[in-house]
């Protein structure tokens, strides 16, 4: 029991435990470092999987509403939101305005005009 004591002591008196934490922690920060980076990346990713899908949601239930386009586009908007926000994601009107104009346009659902030129 001595000789540990012993051996701790050195290490504390010497700065050979203060050296070998230091060295420690310039190998261990940067692999934290990017540990952390690739976990936002996956929850990003994961985020705007959810928005594509509450979208998709939010267009596919208003289709067969009768009202205009531009009122079915700020309603879906407004329920991406409401309900990107109840599950925890605060997103911004561009991104919710992107993700129902990107549900509408993969949307089966909702007609596509095709216009024909007369050559």
């Amino acid at each position: 029991m001595k000789v540990a004591n012993d051996v701790i002591d050195w290490l504390i008196s010497s700065g050979a435990l203060v050296s070998f934490i230091a060295f420690a922690w310039a190998y261990v920060k940067p692999w934290l470092e990017a540990k952390v980076k690739t976990n936002e990346a996956k929850q990003s990713a994961l985020a705007w999987e959810l928005l594509e899908k509450v979208a998709t949601t939010a267009v596919e239930s208003l289709v067969s509403q009768n009202l205009d386009g531009k009122t079915k586009f700020d309603l879906a908007t407004k329920n991406v939101q409401m309900a990107m926000q109840s599950a925890g994601f605060k997103v911004n009107d561009e991104a919710a305005q992107t993700a129902v104009q990107s549900a509408y346009e993969k949307s089966e659902l909702t007609p596509t005009v095709e216009i024909k030129e007369d050559k």
